[in-house]
C-alpha cells in the first residue's frame, strides 16, 4: 500500500468515516478485497455512488490505461468487505454492463465531472462495479 492510501484510511478509520483534502465531501468508501495472486487483504479508498441499496464503485485509476488493481481483485475474489462511515458490512462484487453501466456511469459523472475527464483520458471502458450486501 502506498503512502498516500495509508494517510487517508487512518484519517477515514479515526474520523468515522470523514477525510478532508481532495476527497472531503466525497462519498468514499474502504474496499477490502482478496489479492488475485497473493491471496492478502489489500484495503483501498474509493469514491462511491449509492444506487438503491447498492454502493457502486468505478475502476477509473484517474483515466490511467490500465484498471486498477482492487478491480482485478474482485474479478478474481468477488467476495469482499466494505467500510462506509463507521459500518462495515460483507458485499459481493458484480461488474454492470449495457445501459445499466451507461446510466450508472453517467450518474457519476454528473456528481464528479472529473469522471468525464477520466473517460477522455483512456482508451479502456471504464468498468463499473456494484456492491450488493450479503445477507
Amino acid at each position: 500500500m502506498n503512502d498516500f492510501n495509508r494517510a487517508i484510511i487512518e484519517e477515514f478509520r479515526a474520523n468515522d468515516g470523514r477525510v478532508g483534502g481532495q476527497f472531503e465531501g466525497a462519498p468514499l468508501l474502504l474496499l477490502t478485497s482478496t489479492g488475485a495472486r497473493s491471496g492478502e487483504a489489500r484495503t483501498t479508498p474509493v469514491v462511491y455512488l449509492r444506487d438503491g441499496e447498492r454502493l457502486v464503485i468505478f475502476a477509473s485509476k484517474a483515466g490511467a490505461p490500465t484498471n486498477p488493481a482492487w478491480y482485478h481483485n474482485l474479478l478474481a475474489n468477488p467476495s469482499a468487505t466494505v467500510e462506509v462511515g463507521t459500518e462495515t458490512v460483507q458485499v459481493n462484487a458484480e461488474v454492470a454492463s449495457g445501459e445499466e453501466r451507461e446510466r450508472l456511469y453517467q450518474r457519476q459523472s454528473e456528481l464528479f465531472p472529473q469522471f468525464v475527464e477520466y473517460a477522455k483520458k483512456t482508451t479502456r471502458e471504464i468498468p463499473v462495479v456494484l456492491l450488493q450486501r450479503v445477507s
